[in-house]
């Protein structure tokens, strides 16, 4: 997919707040039907970018489009924004709430009414629709203010820790709704702290810290920049036999095992070697890559 056509596009963009940098020249595209993750520590200038999509603030320096506009066209109407501070009418009707939030984006009476009873059936909130949101449970209230976000179709979704609340039946939930959304070709933006979610859902990430740019790209190939020089086994046999070997770790279940690499080897001279030795077995050979939460710290700690 060319960059005209990505969801944003953000070149060099910076923003400072008197004499503190809150962001330092972040440079990155949101493709079209991609689950995308922002991350970074709380203070990182997440939240600033996320201003600066949505165009609440402008950048300093640098340039920002959404959905092929440049900054200053309103795109409200094919967006939508979950943000982590919640806001709905507390003392007001689910349903009269959801239908009143769908016509201010341009949506009409019968149709906002006829979305919001589908979306509050689909989330099993069809029950709830004449109470008042002050009478929900925390996660039901995260649920309606999810539907609420995605009400009235857009293009962009941007959710910040979008699933704060949730036990993990509706977590699943909305992880299948947001998944049907990127299927249609909805770009996605993630922020979150929850680093499982990242790796289930999101294809890229940019992570920031102190406002800057630290790791961006592939979810996948991020991991595997990190790699350790081991490999994950899992099978049997005396794997500390194995020559390239320097040393064997008990890794997860029964069954498992961390295979430490010597200076020059590689996985593929271990494999042969394991397929050589005729007496072992192997369900799963792959190299060894840290999980996103490790490599969070190693990030933020500049290890």
């Amino acid at each position: 997919m060319s960059s005209a056509e990505a969801a944003i596009i953000a070149r060099d963009i910076s923003k400072s707040y008197g004499r503190t940098r809150a962001v330092h020249g972040l440079d990155f595209l949101v493709e079209r039907g991609e689950v995308f993750a922002l991350l970074g520590p709380n203070g990182s200038g997440k939240t600033t970018t996320i201003r600066m999509i949505l165009d609440i603030l402008r950048p300093d320096s640098g340039s920002i489009s959404v959905l092929g506009q440049a900054a200053g066209v309103n795109n409200a109407r094919r967006i939508g924004y979950l943000p982590e501070e919640r806001g709905l009418y507390r003392n007001a009707p689910v349903l009269e709430v959801m239908v009143y939030l769908g016509q201010l984006k341009g949506m009409s009476g019968r149709t906002a009414r006829s979305r919001s009873l589908a979306l509050l059936e689909r989330l099993d909130l069809e029950a709830h629709a004449g109470s008042k949101v002050r009478e929900l449970s925390k996660g039901m209230q995260q649920k309606v203010q999810f539907a609420v976000t995605v009400l009235h179709e857009p293009e962009l979704i941007i959710v910040d820790e979008p699933f704060s609340g949730l036990d993990p039946v509706n977590t699943q939930v909305l992880e299948t709704l947001l998944q049907e959304m990127r299927a249609r070709g909805v770009a996605i933006v993630m922020s979150t702290h929850q680093m499982h979610q990242v790796e289930a859902m999101a294809d890229r990430l940019l992570m920031i810290s102190e406002g800057r740019q630290k790791l961006y790209g592939p979810v996948a190939e991020i991991r595997r920049q990190f790699a350790s020089h081991a490999i994950l086994v899992e099978g049997q046999g005396d794997w500390s036999r194995l020559e390239g070997v320097s040393a064997v770790e008990a890794a997860g279940k029964t069954g498992e095992a961390l295979l430490r690499l010597e200076q020059g080897s590689t996985p593929d001279a271990v494999l042969a070697a394991i397929a050589a030795a005729g007496d072992m077995q192997i369900r799963r050979f792959e190299l060894a890559t840290p999980g996103l939460s490790e490599i969070f710290i190693r990030v933020v700690e500049g290890n």
